[in-house]
């Protein structure tokens, strides 16, 4: 898998990169994503994950984390033709990360932890997850502590 790791400069206390990458890894070997996939993971400021937001979304407020995935609507993996260079182009996630240490502070939990919860909650979108409904939401949520399940237990 080919994990692209970019963290915006000034950003102290962020994890590692190899860290950051081992996470998303884990997320897409529990979706049981093939090895050929390849994922952009951005950890940013507020105002440039805002200015995303806005420019793309058209929500002018600040959020935690935005996927932009590359898959078909849907999320469907294609089935029998494979991208022309041979890998699986998901997507981005982009990461707020001062939104990240304000969460963690928030629900009494470390800010790695933090960040593992919203690369999940980014990859799962870039997937073809929903939580736009309630019963999508149920859905999702429950697929994350799942993971988040797995990757703590890998970690401990």
């Amino acid at each position: 898998m080919e994990i692209n790791v970019l963290i915006e400069p000034g950003l102290e206390g962020c994890p590692e990169v190899s860290w950051l990458r081992s996470i998303a890894e884990q997320v897409l070997m529990a979706q049981e994503v093939s090895s050929s996939a390849e994922l952009g993971l951005v950890i940013a400021r507020q105002e440039r994950v805002q200015e995303l937001n806005r420019s793309y979304l058209g929500r002018d407020e600040p959020t935690d984390v935005l996927a932009f995935s590359m898959l078909p609507a849907g999320g469907d993996l294609p089935p029998f033709v494979p991208p022309p260079d041979g890998v699986l182009h998901l997507g981005e996630v982009i990461i707020a990360y001062p939104q990240a240490v304000i969460q963690a502070e928030e629900h009494g939990h470390s800010v790695k932890r933090e960040v593992a919860i919203l690369i999940i909650h980014g990859v799962l979108h870039l997937l073809g997850y929903s939580d736009d409904k309630p019963e999508l939401k149920r859905l999702m949520s429950s697929r994350e502590k799942e993971i988040l399940g797995y990757i703590e237990g890998e970690e401990s």
